[in-house]
């Protein structure tokens, strides 16, 4: 039977359930098992696929091109698990579900209801997919962690609590746990626990009671002996049952932290994990786990030596918009041995018309970016500007000044899928001589459309209708000498995730090409370009893909590593490919992959079902 966690929050929204939700799964991979993880969002949308990254983060791309939410990053990150769309629940998929049901006759006549009918199918939808493998033991996990979205409380989420009250019956006692993850200020020093003791009253008159109250603290102080009897005291459980998570230095120290305060100890006992049958290669891949993390967050404590990265996007004013980038550039930095140092660049302040509009912006803008050319350490840069991915006009044109920048002044550049695309323009205006190069998604009447759209991509859909999931990628003859194809171990092919509806118009790629702008990479049929890299420049990359889904904290994503490895220096970077030729291993094996037809099928009937994506109201929302 499998045994399920649940982690719901209380009092305010983002404080962190994602990665207590994800730390307590990898502490239960420590011990040998195999942990799964489930995430609930209740809002109305199918899937995360057509929110601006300002409005809930990140859009997650998985292999299978389902389009979620950003906290099936960390479980893929945390875990090293690779999860499909069904691991996300939101309240728009069980609703089309249950209706689509309803009009195929399904319920024979009843009336459909919120109870039983929708509450059934968020269980039964629970327990189908906690079953599926997710690892690379190809085994049913044998834990499965559901991550319920928001708060308790709110409206949208009650027919989920009432599923999760039903459900703690249909697995029995000894299969489910809760954990409730609440705020507790720091008012001037004084930690409150009234707000905790309201929303764990408001839990239990839903029905449930939770086994861990995980105390989270927005200032670097533990929580105070005093404040966790307290909480016991009136939210009717042990102290050993009351946990904190303060500030860290690092999320990547969160599972250590809950491991010294009885966590793992805690839920052994009360799922009676020890019925779970462990083979001595399951101890075995659990202890090396555990050496390997203790290894990866002690090392990070005595780092000293840095390496800064400008970040130039357009969606700057919510990180948590680039949190695979961050996790990618940082996973990279730690092996490299230095502290990244990032630098938030809008890329907007970095065009001409800020220089009038915001001066003090458009100045602090470009005093980042040409300081680029002026860090050195032993003689090299030890600077990168990095341009990810994006849609819309809005912010395109700093972008190019950006990526022209680190062209001409050899400074180690990334780009990725619209930053591929921008080099891809950007060289054209300024080195083939084409002024008014652009994107036909900026500027549909430009005589010279480098970058088009995608002839099978639906124009009157916006759900799950892109170029999705993990794709081929097929390095070119006399290769063999490039620097990111020898971080991918020399790999004649790769797979990463995608997720765009431009790309480069082959009617211009002679020219690029025959201009100084290598294609290194294709698709396997040589018609869609993929990877650019630059000759004679210390690291000039750009990537149609966005390797940055795929990166783990002990198996960091090739091009990133490769990209802050040259913003380190020569050395580190011949460092690091020695290091890649020789023990890289790719994140995902071909057996594990959805094939090309299976991924064009899903594409095709999303974009031709009706209702069941929103129709493009004629501005693109980002």
């Amino acid at each position: 039977m499998t045994k399920y966690i649940l982690v719901s929050g209380g009092v305010v929204s983002g404080i962190g359930k994602g990665v207590i939700a994800s730390s307590t799964g990898l502490l239960l991979k420590m011990t040998g098992l195999k942990v799964t993880a489930i995430k609930i969002d209740p809002y109305m949308n199918v899937d995360a696929g057509t929110m601006r990254p300002q409005e809930h983060g990140e859009v997650y791309v998985l292999n299978d091109g389902g389009e979620v939410d950003l906290d099936l990053g960390n479980y893929e990150r945390y875990l090293n698990v690779t999860l499909s769309r069904d691991n996300n629940i939101t309240t728009g998929k069980i609703y089309q579900h249950v209706i689509e049901r309803e009009r195929r006759g399904d319920y024979l006549g009843k009336t459909v209801q919120i109870v039983p009918h929708i509450t059934t199918a968020i269980q039964d939808w629970i327990e189908r997919v906690s079953k599926i493998p997710v690892d690379e033991t190809g085994e049913e996990p044998d834990i499965c962690i559901v991550e319920l979205g928001g708060t308790v409380g709110d409206i949208e989420s009650a027919p989920f609590v009432e599923a999760m009250r039903q459900f703690q019956f249909r697995v029995g006692h000894e299969n489910f746990a809760l954990i409730h993850v609440s705020l507790v200020p720091d008012m001037h020093g004084e930690q409150k626990t009234k707000p905790t003791q309201t929303t764990v009253h408001a839990l239990r008159g839903l029905g449930l009671l939770p086994d861990l109250i995980a105390c989270r603290l927005i200032v670097p102080q533990p929580l105070a002996r005093a404040t966790k009897d307290k909480i016991s005291m009136f939210c009717h459980v042990q102290s050993e049952q009351v946990v904190g998570v303060h500030d860290v230095s690092s999320v990547y120290h969160v599972p250590l932290l809950l491991q010294s305060q009885g966590i793992v100890g805690y839920l052994k006992q009360r799922l009676n994990l020890a019925s779970v049958p462990l083979t001595p290669k399951d101890l075995e891949r659990g202890v090396s786990l555990e050496s390997r993390w203790k290894r990866l967050t002690g090392s990070q404590e005595r780092l000293f030596d840095e390496v800064s990265i400008a970040l130039v996007g357009k969606y700057t004013d919510l990180k948590d918009s680039y949190m695979s980038v961050i996790k990618a550039l940082e996973h990279s930095a730690f092996r490299c041995h230095r502290k990244l140092i990032l630098h938030w660049v809008e890329s907007s302040d970095l065009e001409p018309h800020m220089q009038t509009a915001e001066p003090a912006k458009y100045h602090d803008a470009w005093r980042t970016i040409v300081s680029a050319g002026h860090v050195y350490f032993h003689l090299f840069p030890i600077f990168g500007i990095l341009v990810p991915g994006g849609f819309g006009s809005r912010g395109t044109e700093g972008m190019m000044l950006a990526i022209k920048w680190a062209r001409e002044q050899k400074i180690p550049f990334l780009g990725i899928c619209l930053g591929f695309q921008l080099a891809v323009v950007e060289w054209a205006r300024n080195v083939l001589g084409f002024a008014n190069a652009s994107s036909t998604e900026f500027d549909e009447s430009t005589p010279d459309p480098v970058i088009i759209f995608m002839p099978e991509i639906s124009k009157t859909h916006m759900g799950g209708t892109m170029r999705l999931g993990l794709r081929p990628t097929v390095f070119q003859p006399d290769t063999e000498g490039s620097a990111v194809r020898k971080m991918y171990k020399g790999a004649e092919k790769i797979w990463e995730r995608h997720r765009h509806r431009y790309e480069v118009n082959p009617a211009y790629v002679s020219r690029l090409e025959e201009s100084g702008m290598p294609f290194i990479g294709k698709d396997e049929a040589g018609e869609r370009m993929q990877i650019t890299e630059l000759r004679d420049h210390p690291f000039f990359v750009g990537l149609q893909a966005h390797p940055e889904f795929c990166t783990r904290p002990l198996n960091p994503s090739p091009p990133f590593l490769g990209f802050v490895a040259a913003a380190s220096g020569t050395s580190v970077l011949q460092e690091q490919i020695e290091q890649q030729l020789a023990s890289f291993v790719p994140p995902h094996p071909r057996e594990a992959m959805v094939s090309e037809q299976e991924l064009k099928a899903i594409s095709q009937e999303r974009a031709l079902t009706p209702g069941k994506d929103r129709v493009l109201s004629g501005s693109d929302g980002y």
